[in-house]
């Protein structure tokens, strides 16, 4: 089993009467099926549906003054807890960025029999491990404790790269992307049975309706590494652009109608110079479906 303290996440605290109903009105995932010793996998996003800031949430214990932590970007925890505080209005809620004392690590690769406080499984992937919000400084006791010595988190990310899980600001750029493009939808991230958030009618839509035009995929390449950003090319036609890269194995952001017509006339797929491979299958987008009067 191995640990690695992720420097580039945050935390944003939520508490007060009124956190899950005014959380659960905001974001993607339920937070009315969300209890101790759980973690949910969610987004903020724009009234057009586009992710303000993706992250995971987790509750505390009554014990000790519950509430929720939002484990997300570190350079996002201000800017969200900004915009929390933006839609509070009148709700009983208090939003802190508590970045400067907490932290998040990482387990993986192995079985934890025993959860920390505020600890909890991956809800994108098992093969993910688990995830625990906890003062910096604990880390490394935390890590020896559980037998999951500390290893750089370089090595988790190649892990997350393994298991088709987009990283913001690599792979897509917040503000600017719908969860469908970010696999959201595939990774848990969105609750379509919930009632109304911000940005839900548009999302909902795009579920129902299949008209995600832009998905990540996995690519595989041998040898020589792609530089992040390069361009996707199928037969010298450009199809999409490389994001994060690990261990022989990349995610792009893909025009999924331009991919699946490259896997069907059985073109060659390259990036800067280097032939890769598709490692996941790829599906054209459906058609709109149409109500006629």
């Amino acid at each position: 089993m191995k640990s690695a303290f992720l420097a580039n996440r945050g935390v944003v605290k939520i508490s007060g009467e009124d956190a899950r109903h005014f959380l659960n009105g905001l974001v993607t995932t339920d937070m009315t099926k969300l209890t101790p010793s759980q973690g949910r996998f969610g987004a903020l996003l724009t009234p057009q549906g586009k992710i303000v800031a993706d992250f995971f949430v987790t509750e505390l214990p009554a014990a000790d003054d519950g509430g929720f932590l939002l484990d997300c970007p570190r350079e996002l925890a201000q800017p969200l807890a900004d915009k929390l505080k933006f839609y509070k209005l009148r709700a009983k809620v208090l939003v802190e960025n508590l970045s400067d004392r907490l932290g998040v690590l990482a387990i993986w690769d192995g079985e934890l029999t025993t959860l920390p406080e505020a600890c909890f499984a991956d809800p994108r992937d098992p093969k993910l491990g688990w995830r625990c919000l906890l003062p910096v400084e604990l880390a490394n006791k935390t890590a020896e404790w559980i037998g999951a010595p500390l290893v750089d988190a370089v090595l988790y990310d190649a892990r997350r790269i393994s298991c088709g899980a987009p990283a913001g600001g690599v792979d897509f750029r917040y503000g600017d992307a719908f969860p469908h493009e970010a696999n959201m939808d595939r990774l848990h991230g969105v609750d379509f049975d919930k009632g109304c958030y911000v940005g839900q009618e548009v999302v909902s839509r795009m579920q129902h309706r299949g008209t995600a035009r832009t998905r990540t995929v996995r690519l595989g390449f041998d040898g020589a590494q792609p530089e992040p950003g390069s361009e996707l090319l199928a037969a010298d036609k450009p199809v999409g652009h490389l994001g994060s890269l690990a261990d022989g194995v990349g995610l792009a952001l893909v025009r999924i109608d331009r991919l699946a017509e490259a896997v069907e006339a059985a073109s060659a797929l390259s990036a800067g110079g280097v032939a890769v491979r598709l490692l996941d299958p790829v599906e054209a987008p459906k058609a709109p479906t149409r109500t006629l009067a």
